[in-house]
């Protein structure tokens, strides 16, 4: 506790990891448990000061949302602008069907994140309990409707390989350095004249393979928040409304509001985020009230 405001702090590190969010430190409050009974109350242990409530205002679908835009894949983009349920979506397009399940919503859930990441047959049949046969013709029927998608992950697996990095909406970039006996010789290649199913078979290289094609969406939405933090302290301080930025913990911004105005507060917070930069895609932003930080949920 810091003995001038009675508080914990963090550290937030700015360059410390390679996607470009911040991180925290000396306590690590970016990762405080919510899922279980236990770390619910974990969380409740989280309070403002007298008067004041915690806002939560976190990114809906954020990376989805940066793929869209990135690949730009039109059924996905016209899903998003029309506020469509895009994992619903997706499950009809696998299960040949308008009628979804909760259950089958979740396998649609799943297939749309785990693509992000590079998710393969093997584990998307693990975390769906579906058998592995269904899994190779979800991922296919997957690959036929959002081409886009895939064309574009592999380029950047091309454009890591071949210059050696990758760049974010905004022009940031990540560099990757392989083997110069194994993949490094083709740095300076045509992107499109390089074999990636002979290099994705290369060991180890083929994590950074993988990480190249995240690199571009999770490093877009470090950066909106990161421009969304920086436009909302300018609105705070032109606006004298006194809103404390306490934390950010990935696609979630913490604040501590005065209980008198929390609706203008929360209005406030919402449309700086949402319109803090423009997508082919709407940002959309969950915003949650409490008296403690798990109330906000």
């Amino acid at each position: 506790m810091n003995t001038k405001t009675g508080r914990v702090h963090t550290n937030f590190n700015q360059a410390a990891t390679t996607t470009g969010r911040l991180s925290s430190s000396n306590p690590n409050l970016q990762n405080i448990p919510v899922r279980t009974e236990f770390s619910k109350r974990i969380r409740k242990a989280f309070l403002p000061e007298e008067g004041f409530k915690l806002l939560s205002a976190d990114y809906s679908q954020i990376e989805l949302r940066i793929l869209a835009h990135l690949a730009e894949e039109d059924i996905l983009i016209n899903a998003f602008n029309n506020n469509d349920d895009i994992h619903s979506l997706t499950a009809q397009l696998i299960f040949d069907k308008k009628e979804i399940s909760p259950n089958e919503r979740r396998v649609g859930k799943t297939i749309n994140f785990g693509v992000i990441y590079g998710m393969g047959v093997k584990k998307f049949a693990r975390s769906t309990g579906v058998n592995i046969n269904e899994a190779k013709e979800f991922l296919i029927k997957y690959k036929e409707r959002y081409s886009k998608i895939f064309k574009f992950l592999e380029l950047q697996e091309r454009l890591a390989l071949s210059r050696g990095y990758v760049e974010t909406i905004f022009g940031r970039k990540r560099e990757f350095k392989f083997d110069k006996n194994g993949l490094g010789r083709l740095i300076g290649t045509d992107p499109y004249e390089i074999d990636l199913k002979t290099a994705r078979k290369a060991g180890m290289e083929a994590q950074s393979l993988r990480a190249a094609a995240n690199a571009p969406i999770q490093g877009s939405s470090a950066d909106i928040i990161k421009i969304a933090m920086i436009k909302l302290q300018d609105k705070i301080n032109i606006s004298g409304i006194p809103l404390k930025l306490l934390l950010q913990v990935h696609d979630e911004l913490v604040l501590e509001v005065p209980k008198d105005i929390v609706d203008t507060s929360a209005e406030l917070v919402k449309s700086t985020m949402e319109e803090c930069v423009k997508l082919s895609v709407p940002l959309l932003v969950d915003v949650g009230i409490g008296d403690n930080w798990m109330d906000t949920k």
